[in-house]
């Protein structure tokens, strides 16, 4: 099952409550629906669990069924219901304060979304007919997309009047609100009444930032021997030199002995190698031992 469709499934697990609220959430339903029109009430899904809800809230809001229904048992592919009884379309746009026979455009009737609970219901609605949702492991996006441009700027306002800050595009004729911010969707989710939903968005946000410290502590680590490495080979390089000259037999003791001690262990770090001297001796002191050792090879940095 991908993602989105668990956060429908998980969303129509939401009982259908009171009427004022199975209203509203039928609203937001027609409002992202394929079609809602004084001649035809058209919603089509792929999802089986908004299927099955789909139903229920039209009777509860509005005490009638649909005209046609997807066959039982077909519940795979483009589910599609529709209402073409006019004497049924009328009492749906009743219900949302509008007039079937003097519809001009939709738009969203705020009297019946003065209760918190009947936008949260209008917004569950609208995502379930218009809304998708990206998996968070890939990336953080959710949106909502509706033909209506009126209905698009009023749902903004709406989520503007319950804390979200959706940004807002029209594409080919669409009005689409969407977010990209890991927070905004947990929080919209858990709002909607998808909170296993929003706590997998939360672990994919705690799983990407520890992967991405691990991987900086890789790379920090990764440049850090690449600099031990680099510095040691100049310091060999150095040393060879010294040796073929004849001059490496000619040095104090005490860098004779660093010299060969580098010669011996190539990938050893500087306090490997202090810790290697008899008696050791600070990582301070073997750094200038090899440095003046660079600058009799005529090699100082």
């Amino acid at each position: 099952m991908s993602f989105a469709a668990g956060v429908r499934q998980e969303l129509c697990r939401q009982a259908v409550g009171r009427r004022c609220c199975a209203v509203a959430e039928a609203f937001g339903v027609l409002l992202y629906a394929n079609a809602f029109t004084p001649d035809t009430v058209r919603v089509v899904t792929e999802n089986a669990d908004f299927a099955a809800r789909l139903p229920r809230i039209f009777r509860r809001a509005f005490g009638l069924g649909f005209d046609a229904v997807p066959e039982e048992g077909g519940r795979t592919g483009k589910l599609i219901f529709t209402i073409s009884d006019q004497e049924k379309i009328a009492r749906i746009f009743e219900a949302f304060g509008f007039s079937a026979a003097q519809h001009i455009s939709l738009h969203v009737n705020f009297g019946i979304l003065e209760e918190e609970c009947c936008r949260v219901s209008f917004l569950r609605g609208a995502f379930l007919a218009g809304g998708s949702v990206t998996d968070p492991a890939k990336r953080y996006h959710l949106e909502l997309s509706t033909a209506h441009r009126k209905v698009g700027g009023e749902t903004e306002a709406l989520l503007l009047d319950l804390g979200f800050r959706p940004k807002a595009l029209s594409r080919g004729g669409v009005s689409i609100l969407y977010f990209k911010q890991s927070d905004a969707i947990e929080d919209l989710l858990t709002l909607l009444g998808a909170p296993v939903a929003a706590m997998a968005v939360m672990e994919a946000k705690v799983e990407k930032e520890l992967r991405n410290g691990v991987n900086r502590r890789v790379n920090c680590d990764t440049a850090n021997l690449t600099k031990v490495v680099d510095a040691a080979q100049e310091q060999i390089a150095a040393i060879r030199r010294l040796e073929r000259r004849g001059a490496l037999a000619e040095l104090p003791d005490k860098l004779r002995a660093t010299a060969a001690l580098r010669l011996e262990n190539p990938e050893a770090t500087l306090a490997e190698l202090a810790e290697m001297q008899d008696p050791p001796v600070s990582k301070s002191a073997m750094n200038h031992r090899l440095r003046k050792l660079l600058e009799l090879a005529g090699k100082a940095p």
